[in-house]
């Protein structure tokens, strides 16, 4: 009778047993050491920098010198695959949170917050196009040819963070039309320098109006986090049950993940583009899937076929969390320093335009749409249109602890109009990336769409006749 071959857990079986575990490892001790650089450190600090980006960048810092000395500490490949996973993860457990408004909100700014996001979205795509697209003119027949493509990359790496602009810029990559090279470095660059616009500005423009007497901390205690869980946990499973309750929330973001891996399957065999828009889309197809289970679950609730809430809040928000934190901590450490060589300057350019542009206009959109709170809605909006939802909450939190504004309960409440409103993006990315005149109708398309979101959210100002006796909606503290 023969025997099935033997192995053991030996480092014989490093890549097959230990590789994994090594580098999921190496994320959190980095991670680590990034929360007690910025405890430790007042100039982090103070600008706010995240953990999981200090965490990152020292790790792909130990990992430069460990190179020259002939040693392979980080796993390039594995840390993009954990960015990508880790963005999908993100998002499903936050759609599956129950959407909680602690605040009165109108439509009108409900729509206005997403047209926000819709607009700086196309504002980056078209600016970010315009820089490289005259780049690659320059360039086309020199030696360096910069791509004309790797501008729309700013909108994914600026608004999504690393996951996202992994992903595309992979897949430009890929194509060989489009004459660019980033191997997921060029994207996860701009991710990453994202993060640092976020932390940095944000915190200048709260010193700098602090300073002029322009901003104030708003008085009142923060929220009891505490009381709120216990309020939940009334009619959710108990902690006592046979399965942990995080377990229950692991299995529902494992199952929105799951049908959204099917629904890419689907898409993947069914026409090439359709292929072409599976796989780069794995987080907007888990937070699809998520609302779908959402969805369920209340139906069920409704008409007592399930009598517990089994979805934990406080939970999700620290799956999301730890995936986003571990997204970071890879992305960054996933930049490959040889790759990045040839794209330095658009990537320098990019980060300086796509940061001045993204300040004047969400500074503009916040005077002009949210009186009152403009303050509080643009550091929110500001970190997250150029880091991730956490640097936005993070710098809002800074003059309005209590959360007094209606500001978080807009960003709730904004997602799906947000989510529709930055779908074209999403849908010409593959489209874009096939031709340079691709690119050009792209480019048309996107200005467009910012000139349209931009007349809604302005449209008092431009239509002054039509909305002259309108009542201006600006919040008060009562």
């Amino acid at each position: 009778m023969e025997h099935a071959s033997s192995w053991d857990f030996t480092l014989a079986n490093y890549d097959a047993v230990w590789a994994f575990l090594v580098q999921l490892g190496l994320l959190l001790i980095f991670m680590m050491i990034g929360n007690i650089l910025r405890r430790t450190i007042p100039f982090f600090r103070k600008c706010l920098i995240p953990s999981a980006l200090l965490g990152g960048a020292t790790l792909l810092v130990v990992d430069i010198i460990a190179k020259q000395c002939g040693f392979m500490l980080v796993d390039n490949r594995l840390m993009q695959v954990i960015t990508y996973h880790c963005l999908a993860i993100g998002f499903a457990s936050m759609t599956l949170k129950t959407e909680k408004s602690t605040h009165k909100t109108n439509r009108s700014q409900v729509l206005e917050f997403g047209a926000l996001q819709g607009g700086t979205y196309m504002l980056q795509a078209f600016v970010g196009l315009g820089i490289t697209l005259l780049m690659f003119l320059f360039t086309r027949s020199g030696k360096k040819v910069i791509s004309y493509i790797c501008g729309l990359i700013l909108p994914l790496a600026f608004g999504q963070g690393p996951g996202n602009a992994l992903s595309w810029d992979i897949n430009f990559t890929n194509i060989p039309a489009t004459q660019f090279a980033g191997n997921g470095s060029f994207g996860l660059s701009l991710a990453s320098i994202g993060f640092v616009v976020a932390s940095v500005f944000g915190v200048l423009y709260i010193n700098i109006h602090k300073k002029k007497g322009t901003l104030f901390v708003r008085k009142g205690e923060p929220m009891d986090e505490a009381a709120i869980r216990l309020e939940e946990e009334k009619y959710e499973i108990p902690d006592s049950e046979s399965v942990d309750k995080f377990t229950i929330q692991a299995g529902f973001v494992a199952l929105a993940y799951a049908i959204s891996f099917g629904f890419m399957c689907l898409l993947g065999v069914i026409s090439d583009f359709t292929n072409s828009i599976a796989w780069g889309f794995n987080f907007l197809w888990a937070s699809l899937a998520a609302m779908l289970i959402k969805a369920i679950v209340k139906k069920l609730r409704k008409h007592d076929l399930m009598h517990r809430e089994y979805i934990n809040n406080y939970q999700m928000d620290r799956i999301s969390g730890f995936s986003f934190d571990l997204m970071i901590v890879a992305g960054v450490s996933a930049i490959e320093i040889n790759d990045i060589k040839n794209y330095i300057l658009p990537i320098v350019i990019l980060s300086v335009v796509g940061a001045a542009i993204t300040f004047v206009y969400i500074r503009k959109v916040a005077k002009e749409c949210f009186k009152g709170f403009e303050h509080e809605f643009f550091l929110m909006s500001f970190g997250t249109l150029t880091g991730t939802a956490s640097n936005g909450v993070i710098l809002m939190k800074e003059v309005d602890p209590g959360l007094r504004t209606p500001t978080s309960s807009l960003y709730i409440l904004s997602n799906f109009p947000a989510m529709v409103m930055i779908a074209p993006l999403l849908l010409l990315l593959g489209f874009a990336g096939k031709s340079l005149t691709n690119t050009i109708i792209a480019f048309a398309i996107f200005f467009v769409l910012w000139v349209a979101y931009t007349v809604f959210l302005f449209r008092r100002r431009i239509f002054k006749k039509k909305y002259e006796n309108m009542p201006v909606e600006v919040w008060t503290e009562e």
